[in-house]
């Protein structure tokens, strides 16, 4: 008797433990491990939850670990052509998704976008956060405005002129370049570009195959969010300021220059946050050193 084809979406097998939850007009995929105080997992963009397979098990060990697919990520359904992709979405179905599950406050983990994510919904609703675990959020907002303002951009690099410089040469080297591919419709190349932006050329070369066709994977929301300048909403200074969960802001002893100092920023505003350098890796960093940066999760969280 012949088996059945594996359940497959955007070419990709699917994974037989994941669960399912409706929230905000949309059904997300997530995967759960362990019991007690909840742990959820926030993807960044062109990736989904299978990014923390390195992490959930072990997190899952002493704490309920939850991570999910955010709305148009693999293997949820896609993004529509043509639509823009902003974050504010996102950080709805963050809140709701906590709800649904039974699981708020909790602690939230969240890489690059993922972590912006996280960061919103600490500001916007406060209560349903324990504590965060941010991992390079791109506060690219923070520097340019958004939309972005030449007025908002001098005033930047009068006061922060490091920071201003790195994101400028960021967006006219990675992410200028990333949006001219995508307009004329060579979306692996831009993928390519965009991640070699923002794990850096080397780190990219080595990334294992399988995170490479999971960005494949999810080029809609790429294509999405590239459209829409980034998908950001515009964020503050003091809007950080106000975030007085503690924070374990991480940051990757290979990543690009913009999102080290970012970073940086980011634990100076915080008023209850440290941070802490990831060695031998970049901005995927429970993926390109997964012992370093799950110790590092592990060990912020441990009561």
């Amino acid at each position: 008797m012949e088996q059945a084809d594996a359940p497959t979406q955007r070419g990709l097998p699917v994974p037989t433990d994941l669960k399912r939850v409706t929230v905000h007009g949309s059904e997300l995929a997530y995967r759960e491990r362990g019991t007690g105080t909840p742990v959820v997992f926030v993807h960044g963009g062109i990736s989904d939850l299978t990014v923390w397979d390195p992490t959930i098990d072990v997190i899952g060990e002493h704490f309920r670990a939850i991570a999910y697919s955010r709305r148009y990520a693999w293997p949820n359904v896609d993004i529509d052509e043509g639509a823009k992709d902003y974050m504010q979405p996102h950080v709805e179905d963050l809140h709701r998704l906590l709800l649904a599950l039974d699981a708020a406050p909790a602690h939230l983990v969240g890489n690059s976008w993922g972590a912006f994510i996280c960061l919103r919904l600490a500001i916007q609703h406060p209560e349903a956060v324990r504590s965060l675990v941010l991992q390079e959020p791109p506060l690219i907002p923070l520097i340019t405005g958004a939309p972005p303002s030449p007025a908002h951009i001098l005033g930047s690099l009068v006061r922060h002129p490091s920071t201003t410089l790195a994101t400028m040469k960021f967006a006219a080297t990675g992410l200028g370049p990333m949006q001219k591919l995508v307009k004329a419709g060579k979306i692996r190349p831009s993928i390519d570009t965009f991640a070699r932006a923002v794990l850096g050329a080397a780190e990219y070369a080595a990334a294992p195959a399988d995170l490479k066709a999971h960005m494949y994977a999810n080029a809609g929301t790429h294509i999405a969010q590239a459209v829409a300048d980034g998908g950001f909403e515009p964020l503050s200074d003091q809007d950080v300021a106000r975030v007085t969960h503690p924070t374990l802001v991480m940051t990757g002893s290979l990543s690009p220059a913009v999102l080290r100092l970012l970073a940086q920023r980011l634990d100076e505003l915080l008023p209850h946050s440290r941070i802490v350098d990831i060695p031998d890796a970049s901005h995927v960093m429970h993926i390109q050193n997964p012992a370093a940066a799950n110790a590092a999760i592990r060990d912020f969280l441990r009561p």
